[in-house]
């Protein structure tokens, strides 16, 4: 049996797992997060310094829980998996380092993480996919499409040339006076409204190009609820459910172009898979329109629990196992530095939320 420790602190959440694959089978022995949202609901979103100090707070204690519930300790670990980026580079630097001691300490080997190759393996713990398969990652920083073939193997075909979704749904919620996090409040105000009410755009929709734009969507919005102010509760459901309907009739249309292509360059696979990943990837309404789409163009969609879909250490503990079992472990891995901006395709040219400095992560 392999195990491997996750530490995950890359934004709001304080993460430790413990992972393990015995003969082909995988199993997360634990996974405890702890979430910082009410440290953050007054501001409206992520404030870096807070984060940064809530996880040197609570981020040995996580451990220490994280082991207890997988019933080892640390002699009983292979390797320690860190999130190294991209994300908020306190969080970053506290979680990495705290990995880099307790790798030095046991004698252990360390394996720095791509937060988003996290994401893109998920399906590979829980539904053990083979390669190749097609990934739609959604999430608060990144919205892209990936080809992915093999463990560190990603071709990045659209991304988002501006906002990403999870950003879109965040910021409608703060417009509308919603709760922190802003998806899932967007999610439960749009459940009792008519979403046809406001006829918000769809952004690059029919465009042969397979990227996303989320920006203008946004400013529809904001048009909206500003000309409607002060808003009754049933305008609030209305916005959020005519929002909803715009993202995930946008998704549909520029998802399916990327089906297409991956179905022309793997005609004889005869179960493709579609892979959506991230924290929007819980969205219910999100995930009834990407089963429909697969369906109707002959695609399998594999979605993670929505445990998995948001920042988790299970999804780093098995990343890092997976690129142990490929002996892709750095030997000088305790002098790697932190990264704020790391996208999975480094060959891709830099785009909004494809992770590149430059770019929005």
């Amino acid at each position: 049996m392999t195990r491997i420790l996750g530490i995950e602190t890359s934004c709001d959440e304080t993460a430790a797992s413990v992972v393990s694959h015995d003969g082909g089978a995988n199993a997360i022995l634990s996974n405890v997060v702890l979430s910082q949202i009410a440290d953050h609901a007054a501001f409206g979103g992520v404030v870096p310094e807070i984060a940064a100090r809530a996880h040197v707070e609570a981020l040995d204690g996580v451990i220490e829980a994280a082991l207890q519930e997988a019933g080892c300790t640390l002699a009983d670990i292979d390797a320690i998996a860190a999130t190294a980026g991209p994300g908020l580079i306190g969080g970053l630097i506290v979680g990495l380092t705290t990995a880099k001691a307790l790798a030095a300490a046991a004698g252990k080997p360390l394996i720095p993480v791509n937060h988003l190759e996290g994401h893109a393996l998920t399906a590979r713990l829980t539904d053990a996919l083979d390669f190749p398969y097609l990934l739609l990652l959604v999430s608060g920083g990144h919205t892209q499409i990936v080809h992915v073939t093999g463990v560190g193997r990603y071709t990045r075909w659209a991304s988002t040339i501006d906002d990403a979704l999870g950003e879109a749904f965040d910021k409608t919620a703060k417009l509308l006076g919603l709760a922190y996090p802003g998806g899932p409040s967007v999610e439960t105000a749009a459940a009792s409204g008519n979403a046809r009410r406001f006829a918000f755009p769809r952004p690059l929709k029919g465009e042969a190009r397979p990227d996303f734009s989320f920006s203008g969507l946004k400013t529809a919005v904001r048009r909206a609820a500003t000309e409607r102010a002060p808003l009754a509760d049933s305008d609030i459901a209305d916005i959020c459910a005519s929002f909803q309907l715009a993202v995930t009739e946008t998704l549909a249309d520029r998802v399916k172009r990327s089906l297409e292509r991956f179905r022309d360059e793997h005609r004889g696979l005869e179960d493709p898979v579609l892979v959506v990943a991230g924290g929007v990837a819980a969205n219910q309404a999100i995930r009834a329109a990407l089963q429909a789409l697969c369906e109707t163009n002959g695609f399998r969609l594999v979605a993670p629990p929505a445990r998995l879909c948001g920042d988790n250490a299970a999804m780093i503990a098995w990343a890092g196992l997976e690129r142990w079992r490929q002996g892709l472990v750095e030997d000088d891995a305790l002098s790697f530095a932190p990264r704020p901006r790391w996208p999975l395709d480094e060959q891709a040219a830099p785009l909004f939320g494809a992770g590149k400095r430059g770019a929005k992560a």
